[in-house]
């Protein structure tokens, strides 16, 4: 049996797969599909990562028990919601990379965390403290820097952090595990992905070209595998160090757009962006001062999510 050490760097490991993969390989494997629709994208993602969810649930041995979510209305309610919130999410971040707002997206996933404070404020009753209302209020103060300079609000980045935290916060009511309720979601969506494919998507790409058809089909098991690293991880990791390691993903993306895609990133959008870092700063803070003296040899795992 491993050490604590051991399994601390072998969750380290795991978490850092995770993010490398939703902040660096996949907004270039998205950048490649740039062509094709983001809606057909983002139907074949979810058609591929469906063998690929049976697959890991297999292996688990636990299809059986996911199955039986069937058989539960309200488990399957809010499934069929946190479907449709991830897929409006994924949809999104499809259409920010190919349309080269990918900084626009990152800013999204940086002010996550603090759209979670506020929607567990609004619907948990969790009080948010001093020091993480701040965070907020620096944070909005840093949009609104965006959208004078912009000359609307920064819709991409709202989107992206409204329906991942709205997501994250179902995803507290739904009582099964991030394999589980990952192959829900991607079974409930499946067969209305196929008739979008083949009934709304006017120019197809599958099977068209060997090059596209091979990316759109792996897109399936690139959206399934940082899930699991993620989770893998997740286990053997505490929880502020995840909740620090998060900001991994949208760091990567901005380093990626700036320096790969040639996206512009000036003045303003580096003032925005330092009340959002200051805002999170903060926030970071809170979840040190909420370990202090809570460190243990298991540590605690945190809910599981999605991000791109």
């Amino acid at each position: 049996m491993p050490s604590p050490q051991g399994e601390s760097r072998q969750g380290l490991a795991y978490a850092l797969g995770a993010y490398a993969i939703w902040g660096f390989v996949l907004p270039i494997y998205m950048k490649l599909l740039a062509h094709v629709s983001p809606i057909e994208v983002v139907a074949h993602r979810i058609i591929w990562a469906l063998p690929f969810a049976i697959a890991i649930l297999l292996w688990q041995g636990t299809l059986r028990h996911a199955l039986a979510h069937f058989r539960e209305p309200r488990t399957l309610g809010l499934a069929a919601l946190t479907a449709a919130l991830i897929s409006v999410n994924w949809g999104v971040f499809v259409y920010a990379v190919g349309t080269g707002q990918t900084v626009e997206a990152a800013l999204g996933y940086y002010i996550n965390p603090l759209v979670n404070i506020a929607l567990a404020a609004i619907f948990l009753g969790e009080r948010p403290t001093r020091l993480q209302g701040l965070a907020i209020a620096l944070a909005a103060v840093g949009v609104a820097i965006l959208t004078l300079k912009a000359g609307g609000l920064p819709w991409i980045s709202l989107v992206l952090a409204m329906t991942f935290g709205t997501y994250g916060l179902l995803r507290k009511t739904v009582r099964v595990g991030a394999s589980e309720g990952f192959f829900l979601e991607v079974a409930l969506l499946a067969i209305p992905s196929i008739v979008l494919v083949l009934l709304f998507v006017p120019e197809k790409h599958f099977l068209n070209d060997g090059i596209e058809t091979t990316l759109l089909v792996a897109a399936g098991p690139l959206t399934a595998v940082p899930l699991i690293l993620y989770a893998a991880g997740a286990r053997l990791l505490h929880f502020t160090t995840i909740g620090i390691m998060q900001y991994i993903v949208p760091t990567l993306m901005v380093l990626t757009a700036v320096f790969l895609f040639g996206e512009p990133f000036g003045g303003w959008q580096l003032v925005a962006f330092g009340f959002i870092w200051t805002a999170l700063g903060l926030y970071t803070g809170t979840l040190f001062r909420r370990r202090v003296g809570k460190d243990t040899a298991v540590p605690t795992r945190p809910s599981s999510g999605l991000t791109p």
